[in-house]
């Protein structure tokens, strides 16, 4: 367990975002303020993590658990604008969610792999930490897997908000929640000893969709973590890899979980174990599919194959030091949208539907409150998850930066705060960089980064616990 150091340094130089520039959105200008940087709150959960290797009780275990969480009636679909409030019209495939519950040492992680298009809203993030806490995990990584054909979970129990109109919808963000829960207290109730292996690759299989310049970034990165029991066989399969789900085509009304889907399932099938599939920072990255392959099933099982290939190489140990270690910093950033407006509510409810809208701009109007996850796993396992869509550039920096053999960035991981661009990125403008669909203030990005590789080194314990610019 990381020691906390009580000396802090006088002085503290507090960050500031700089000089804001005026941005509009169509007719609308709102002024952000160049003398008000960014907020920050820390939530660490008490000692979660410590070094065990000299202690009897030391453990390394892993459960697994799934539920179903396709809606049992038509709802509104999430993902495109132009579908407008278009209610479900059947199943392609069945959208499960499924949990991982790591035990390491003494503390607990879950983490939750889902087929819908964003991490759960506040209100379901509160009762899912309040009934994990109860079991003693005290950090929760819930992601969303990004696919455009997932139902709208945010409309709320008010007039106008969705209550009346979409009841049905309604009624599932509800069940939703303890849907997650239950999966969570199944699998962490489902724990056994177990071994883990880490394996990466590089692909050339997605693609930059935003930049025009010549120089391109994309995270071609495959990641798998693979948990065995103490026998060799598997448990349970994590599949990290970053490109938007996007190729079942707009126009079908139906539930899938497109191309995560078919890896998942092609996955399952060979090794009998669940495989939970983790989006990566695809806020800029699409699928960049051969020939042939260009519909969500073929290309699923291609990304399957090598996740096989790549899982069957992999070789598994008990954690010699088993630790987590965690901590949750919320932001509140100043938006390049004035959301108070009323001429706001018209452009965005003509282009989605209002109920949604008033629910979006309910939790953005006093600005944008992300939240940036951060776990280090046995030392050597450093988890960010990051409560919207990443631009890829965050992720490969990090990468860099933080000197473990594994760093991971989960996106639309507890939240979904619209895109998070490079600063270079929102210079050049484009969708997902303009202030429309990334009301977040410049700069964002790159500050919740910086905040996790701090918290990285000082989880392990090489930077001092006091006060960084900013907090």
């Amino acid at each position: 367990m990381m020691r906390k150091q009580n000396k802090r340094r006088l002085g503290l130089i507090r960050s500031s975002l700089g000089g804001w520039t005026l941005v509009a959105l169509c007719l609308l200008v709102t002024a952000a303020r160049a003398d008000k940087g960014p907020s920050a709150s820390a939530d660490s959960p008490g000692p979660v993590g410590r070094d065990s290797a000299n202690d009897p009780s030391s453990s390394f275990k892993v459960g697994v658990a799934q539920r179903d969480i396709t809606p049992g009636k038509p709802v509104p679909l999430w993902g495109y604008g132009a579908r407008h409030d278009h209610l479900s019209g059947g199943v392609l495939d069945p959208l499960r969610a499924k949990a991982l519950v790591i035990e390491a040492g003494q503390a607990k992680l879950a983490i939750v792999g889902m087929d819908l298009g964003r991490g759960p809203t506040p209100a379901m993030m509160d009762r899912i930490r309040q009934a994990s806490a109860l079991r003693g995990i005290a950090n929760v990584l819930i992601c969303g897997s990004h696919t455009h054909h997932g139902p709208v979970i945010e409309l709320t129990d008010q007039p106008g908000f969705g209550k009346g109109k979409f009841d049905d919808a309604v009624a599932y963000a509800k069940e939703l929640p303890e849907r997650i829960i239950a999966a969570i207290l199944e699998a962490d109730a489902n724990r056994r000893p177990a071994r883990l292996g880490v394996g990466s690759r590089d692909l050339g299989l997605n693609r930059n969709r935003h930049t025009k310049r010549a120089e391109r970034p994309t995270d071609p990165r495959l990641t798998v973590i693979r948990f065995d029991g103490l026998n060799g066989s598997p448990l349970a399969v994590l599949v990290h890899y970053t490109a938007h789900p996007v190729l079942t085509a707009a126009d079908v009304l139906k539930f899938s979980a497109d191309y995560p889907g078919s890896l998942q399932a092609m996955v399952e099938k060979e090794l009998k174990v669940p495989c939970v599939f983790i989006q990566g920072a695809a806020g800029d990255q699409s699928a960049n599919p051969p020939d042939g392959k260009r519909d969500p099933k073929s290309y699923g099982e291609l990304l399957g194959a090598q996740v096989l290939e790549l899982t069957r190489e992999i070789a598994t140990t008990v954690p010699r030091r088993p630790s987590v270690a965690g901590k949750i910093d919320r932001f509140t950033f100043t938006t390049r949208v004035n959301f108070k407006s009323s001429i706001t509510f018209l452009l965005y409810a003509q282009s989605f539907f209002p109920e949604l809208i008033r629910n979006f701009l309910h939790e953005f109007e006093s600005g944008v409150r992300p939240e940036v996850t951060t776990v280090v796993l046995n030392g050597e396992l450093a988890i960010v998850g990051l409560s919207g869509e990443p631009f890829c550039q965050h992720s490969l920096r990090l990468r860099q930066r933080a000197y473990l053999p594994w760093v991971l960035v989960f996106g639309y991981c507890n939240g979904h705060q619209l895109y998070f661009p490079t600063i270079e990125a929102a210079s050049e403008g484009g969708y997902g960089a303009d202030p429309r669909v990334s009301p977040i203030a410049l700069g964002a990005g790159e500050t919740m980064i910086d905040r996790a590789l701090i918290n990285i080194y000082r989880l392990l314990g090489k930077i001092p616990d006091e006060p960084a610019a900013g907090e």
